[in-house]
């Protein structure tokens, strides 16, 4: 996607009139343009290599191929397509494999139309995380809940140290599910001085976007569920 050309969708869900839904939604935005739709998980990842798509709306129970798989196939093709996971829940269990699977956000298939077409934009420009603080509750619940080694004897990754001590402070902060303005406000800083530390995490990680950084946070035992009995 280039400036002054529309963002493209590719639309993914078995129910046909869901698609039809999501279509008349955001058909309605000069600025975005559906490409093409996909009842399964397997028939999306042809489509993305075919139509190379800005931003994926992806259902997750979905035959021949479901929704979770489909985005892991896509993120590890090297698409640059942003995947969007459609749940019925806010914190659900496939919520959270879409997020570890690489996808950038997660909405609820009842979404108000404003919402859908918000989320949309914010995650082709691959800056924030469409609702920082339920994807925290999501992460951790499941976190707290996965089998893996306690915090304090999990082994470090090596590209931690790759951080300076203000970015893994900016880590945290935006695991903590704070804003660009809310970590600029705590720490002192200009807005563009943050995007500019979250944009050189996300390079030293080797990550894709906003919401994996909080993904990989949790992840690797930096930050650890705040409340046992949440």
């Amino acid at each position: 996607m280039t400036e002054n050309q529309p963002i493209t969708v590719l639309l993914v869900d078995d129910q046909p009139l869901l698609r039809m839904g999501f279509r008349l939604i955001l058909e309605g935005e000069d600025d975005l343009h559906i490409v093409g739709e996909a009842s399964d998980g397997a028939e999306a990842v042809r489509q993305v290599r075919e139509l190379n798509p800005d931003v994926v709306l992806m259902d997750v129970r979905m035959p021949v191929l479901d929704g979770i798989e489909a985005t892991r196939a896509i993120t590890a093709s090297g698409s640059c397509a942003r995947i969007i996971i459609l749940t019925t829940f806010d914190v659900d269990e496939y919520a959270f494999a879409g997020l570890q699977a690489g996808a950038s956000a997660f909405l609820l298939k009842d979404v108000a139309p404003s919402e859908l077409i918000h989320a949309v934009h914010v995650v082709a420009s691959g800056d924030a995380v469409v609702a920082p603080r339920v994807t925290q509750r999501l992460l951790e619940t499941y976190v707290r809940g996965a089998a893996r080694p306690a915090p304090a004897t999990a082994p470090r990754d090596p590209l931690l140290e790759d951080l300076t001590p203000r970015e893994t402070e900016m880590l945290e902060a935006m695991a903590e599910g704070l804003s660009n303005a809310e970590i600029a406000h705590r720490y002192f800083l200009s807005e563009a001085t943050v995007k500019t530390h979250v944009r050189r995490i996300l390079t030293k990680l080797h990550l894709r976007d906003r919401v994996q950084a909080v993904v990989y946070a949790y992840e690797t035992g930096l930050v650890v569920p705040s409340n046992p009995d949440y």
